[in-house]
């Protein structure tokens, strides 16, 4: 075939940021993988709430793509990429660690000056992207067909959670409150359930449809925030919970997680205060009770590989949590739908 006789390849859209907190569909020009990496078409991209609060701060330069949480079909490999081929329909997290700096070697890999760089061109919310050779080697997985799109899609947010879980030290048997129950915070309880079984979880939520969907989901109680501590009480013999995830964010919401646990329990924060927002508690009521007060910000690959396998054993299926499907020029219609709390996860679509 003659190269004037050839399709021509106009590029792909993308969703991109303009000035300020405002989004537009951009043409990009064509992609090609280089060696190691991954051409992939987008599947669906999940809206994170770190997308959010991106564009809320404006923070983020002109041109770029946001989205992190990415299905998709390899379309293109480069030269020495191995283990995936065109067609596989694949899961890809963002951020890899290096695994051999003085963060990743004490456990921090979420620290690592590598895990900062974005693995994925030109982001997530596009409908082609390029999967970087360390993503590629550590970061992508072929799904199989017992797993579906609406699954697969929470790998990235669900390896979160579970570093949060393990960094709160709850033991078998222990009782949990998630306060706040939005797409995370019934995450949370997905993740707690499928990882410690025979855990107690309840969760704090003000919207009763939602506390309706925790109970569905198993969680052990469901109340609103006014009647949770009589609520974690009589769940725990009087005692408080042994770990609290905050997956609302804001000093308010801290102190309320410290009027739920027990002396010696764990908070983990799991969510964004405002800018500039301080802490407000009583600090040697932290000393004296020796609370503990951890963070968990994101995932490494140790928490993908985990949720993975309870994803393929059946433990974890988190598309329950999915309530909208959007093509990327709706984009704007996403963020209404999450903004007046009128859904959980939301999938991006090219």
């Amino acid at each position: 075939m003659e190269d004037a006789d050839r399709p021509k390849d106009d590029g792909f859209r993308a969703l991109a940021c303009l000035d300020g907190a405002s989004t537009g569909i951009e043409r990009r020009p064509p992609r090609h993988p280089g060696p190691g990496e991954v051409l992939v078409s987008l599947r669906v991209c999940g809206l994170c709430g770190t997308d959010i609060f991106k564009l809320e701060a404006a923070s983020q330069p002109p041109g770029t793509v946001l989205g992190h949480e990415v299905v998709g079909m390899v379309e293109q490999c480069g030269v020495e990429v191995e283990g995936f081929s065109p067609g596989d329909r694949v899961v890809v997290a963002h951020h890899v660690p290096c695994g051999e700096c003085a963060y990743c070697l004490a456990g921090s890999e979420t620290m690592c000056e590598e895990f900062r760089e974005n693995q994925l061109s030109p982001g997530g919310f596009s409908e082609k992207i390029i999967v970087a050779e360390a993503a590629v080697r550590s970061a992508m997985r072929t799904i199989p067909d017992s797993l579906s799109d609406d699954t697969a899609v929470f790998l990235e947010p669900a390896a979160c959670v579970l570093r949060g879980i393990w960094r709160s030290g709850l033991e078998p048997g222990g009782a949990s409150v998630i306060l706040g129950g939005g797409s995370m915070g019934l995450l949370h309880l997905l993740v707690l359930k499928a990882a410690i079984p025979d855990a107690l979880v309840g969760v704090v939520e003000p919207l009763e449809d939602r506390r309706e969907l925790a109970l569905a989901l198993g969680a052990d109680f469901s109340r609103a925030p006014e009647t949770a501590s009589d609520a974690v009480a009589e769940l725990t013999g009087g005692l408080g919970a042994d770990a609290v995830f905050d997956t609302a964010g804001g000093s308010g919401a801290l102190l309320a997680c410290m009027e739920l646990g027990r002396r010696g329990s764990t908070i983990v924060l799991f969510a964004h205060a405002g800018a500039g927002e301080q802490a407000g508690f009583e600090l040697d009521r932290l000393f004296k009770e020796e609370r503990r007060l951890v963070a968990s910000y994101s995932g490494g690959v140790k928490e993908q590989d985990a949720v993975w396998e309870l994803m393929l054993s059946g433990a974890l299926d988190p598309a329950a949590l999915v309530s909208a499907r959007v093509g990327l020029e709706d984009f704007s219609r996403a963020l209404e739908l999450v903004r007046d709390r009128r859904a959980l996860k939301i999938l991006i679509e090219p």
